[in-house]
């Protein structure tokens, strides 16, 4: 039997040379993996060993564009992991993330070309370098010296051992998490367990129950299902189930996340410790935009104590209504969204299923399409017959002025090999270095969401999954949309409170009244959302603000806590959270979004850790950003649109973010817009 060439490893002749989707099997990635990494230190070998004096071109440039192929098999994995994970392919991730991170220290701690890479960056202020080439040189230095290239050789050792030893224990702590949320099923098996839910909840669940080869109606953990059971169903005693279910993700025996956790920690902490900082919080930060814990305490302590004054007025609201309908007024967390979605009626005349006719999953895209095209000048155009991944997922081609610059993929709905969330990836980044200016060098991105499909019509979006498709498409367009030289600096590759300002800052364009009296079309009469409905609309979005608060910064708080322990080795994380919890004075019935065990922002990987804080950071820069269109008068305002993708959605890391953000809005970002905007703005 003839055996065939591994489709990793060959030259992609598919359609904008995506992977070959219908070829590749979860077997296929060791063996590419195993090529590809000779190949690669092959590569460093060659810069490390180049007989002419370092320079920016043989030494920085060249480390920048070296390593092609593994980069593109290894995007390709990170994505079908995230998207399309069945057990055979989990088990392949466990095996691979010791083995990748083993990789990547292996090249970081090379310390032949790291000693040519360290002449270079000690000649830097003689060198007649660009801005960009400046900011390549300087960033890929700091890559190398926080991964351990400078440490005495024990300590490098030791570095590289528990880097191999974190991408164990994240990967596990991932899995679980996922593990939790496919196998859980709430079945609804009565008139009486669907009492209150609306149509478009019930298809739903429908939906979600043929998908598990189950009859009738079943509630998932998936946030688009488990969050609008919670809001409407009648039945408190499912609530309470299914709350309960959703908030201790990652405690079950056999996959609990708890311990997994605390081992993390530890070794984050002693990884800061080898590089010579007192905590890995400190080590984080270094390397942000916020710089130190100081400032990350500075703004979050601007909203803390007014939302739990916001918190005690809805709380307030909730019992009034609780007595008025009747029901118990010891409001539990599994009553919140009920309650406040019967106040949010009360105060607004806004009830969900009565706007999320408005809002079908294409009508939005079209909807995020439109406003891409009247602010940066690009189009998406469909294509068909092109082999993707899974049938969920939709492809376009985009261009801008007539010729294609990339390719955006979606993939909107939950599925139970599908991780949880929403997010961003790539699977080739934008960059010119070592490329051809040909579709080589053109980005192609895609965009993961979690929408509780209606497998018997049209899906339907609460604004909550509006706004959350187009923030994820803010950093669609930052991929789409970059334009810089090289890969390191390119699309997304920026701060970690900085990259979520792009897509924070597309969130606006969902609330522009033109942009939804043009695109929010009845799915039945096809009629425009009323201009009465869209005030409403608008009118309710600082409502529950102080529930929102609280939950995100909670979050936000103990995650800074948690990694600003020196000692985090005896670490509880289940009394840590308890403590902090109570010593910040979290109400008990709001809690935090994400309790520990399944936090997988901070345990899956480390660009979160010590950063759940980086939303409320962007959200300054995002709400400074929306009010230089506001003060224009106009939301697509095309000298502000062009500086817009000039400074910030094209620039990616070429140039100092501060300094990016004042190109635009001619000066730095104040807190003030962003605290107007949740309504916690002291009169």
């Amino acid at each position: 039997m003839t055996r065939q060439p591994n489709p990793l490893l060959q030259d992609w002749q598919t359609r904008y040379q995506l992977p070959p989707f219908e070829q590749i099997r979860a077997e296929h990635f060791a063996p590419a993996f195993s090529v590809l990494f000779d190949r690669h230190l092959a590569e460093i070998d060659a810069l490390a060993t180049n007989t002419e004096a370092p320079t920016f071109e043989n030494t920085v440039a060249a480390f920048d564009a070296a390593g092609a192929q593994l980069d593109r098999v290894r995007l390709t994995f990170e994505n079908l992991c995230g998207s399309e994970s069945p057990p055979e392919l989990q088990a392949v991730e466990r095996e691979m993330a010791p083995l990748l991170a083993a990789h990547d220290s292996k090249v970081t701690m090379h310390a032949a070309f790291f000693a040519r890479l360290d002449a270079v960056h000690r000649q830097a202020s003689s060198l007649q370098l660009t801005e960009e080439q400046q900011r390549l040189l300087t960033r890929t230095h700091t890559d190398f010296i926080r991964t351990g290239a400078a440490l005495p050789g024990a300590a490098r050792e030791r570095f590289a051992a528990i880097a191999v030893q974190l991408a164990n224990l994240q990967t596990q702590f991932a899995q679980n998490v996922l593990a939790d949320e496919s196998a859980y099923q709430l079945r609804l098996a009565s008139d009486a367990d669907l009492a209150g839910l609306p149509a478009f909840v019930r298809a739903a669940a429908r939906g979600a129950a043929r998908e598990r080869g189950v009859d009738g109606y079943v509630i998932t953990l998936s946030r688009s299902l488990v969050q609008p059971f919670l809001t409407f169903s009648t039945r408190r005693d499912l609530r309470e189930t299914a709350w309960r279910a959703w908030t201790t993700r990652g405690e079950t025996a056999g996959r609990d996340n708890r311990p997994i956790a605390r081992e993390i920690l530890a070794l984050r902490a002693e990884q800061a410790r080898l590089l010579g900082y007192d905590s890995f919080a400190d080590y984080a930060l270094s390397d942000r935009m916020a710089g130190n814990a100081r400032a990350v305490y500075a703004l979050l302590d601007q909203v803390w104590e007014p939302a739990k004054a916001s918190v005690a007025r809805e709380r307030a609201a909730l019992v009034e209504q609780a007595a008025a309908l009747g029901e118990p007024t010891d409001i539990e967390p599994w009553d919140w969204y009920y309650l406040a979605e019967k106040v949010r009626i009360a105060r607004y005349a806004l009830d969900d299923a009565q706007v999320k006719p408005y809002f079908s999953v294409d009508a939005m895209i079209n909807a995020m399409f439109d406003c891409a095209g009247r602010l940066f000048g690009v189009q998406f155009v469909e294509q068909t017959g092109v082999a993707l991944y899974h049938p969920d997922v939709r492809i376009w081609e985009v261009r801008r002025g007539g010729e294609p610059v990339g390719v955006f993929l979606g993939d909107n709905y939950a599925r139970p090999n599908k991780q949880g969330g929403a997010w961003m990836h790539v699977y080739r980044r934008q960059m010119r270095n070592g490329r051809s200016d040909g579709i080589d060098a053109q980005p192609i991105v895609v965009n993961n969401n979690n929408f509780a499909r209606n497998s018997d019509g049209p899906t339907l979006l609460s604004f909550d999954d509006v706004r959350t498709l187009f923030h994820e498409f803010g950093h669609g367009l930052h991929g789409l949309l970059s334009d810089v030289t090289y890969g390191r600096l390119s699309g997304t590759n920026v701060p970690q409170d900085y990259v979520e300002l792009p897509s924070q800052l597309m969130e606006n364009w969902a609330t522009v009244a033109e942009v939804l009296e043009k695109h929010a079309r009845h799915v039945e009469s096809g009629e425009p959302i009323p201009a009465e409905l869209i005030e409403r609309i608008r009118a309710s979005q600082t409502f529950n603000e102080g529930f929102e608060t609280v939950s995100y910064t909670s979050s936000a708080l103990i995650d800074m806590a948690l990694h600003l322990q020196k000692d985090a080795d005896s670490i509880d994380i289940e009394r840590f959270e308890a403590q902090e919890r109570e010593r910040l004075g979290v109400p008990r019935e709001v809690g935090m979004r994400h309790r520990l065990p399944h936090f997988s922002h901070i345990f899956s990987g480390a660009h979160y850790a010590a950063g759940y804080y980086v939303y409320m950071w962007a959200e300054v820069l995002e709400a400074e950003a929306f009010d230089a269109f506001m003060e224009a008068g106009n939301a697509f305002d095309p000298a502000l649109a062009d500086r817009l993708r000039r400074h910030v959605y094209s620039a990616g890391d070429s140039r100092d973010e501060r300094a990016a953000f004042r190109a635009f809005r001619g000066r730095d970002p104040k807190a003030e817009p962003m605290l107007r905007k949740r309504g916690l703005l002291s009169e």
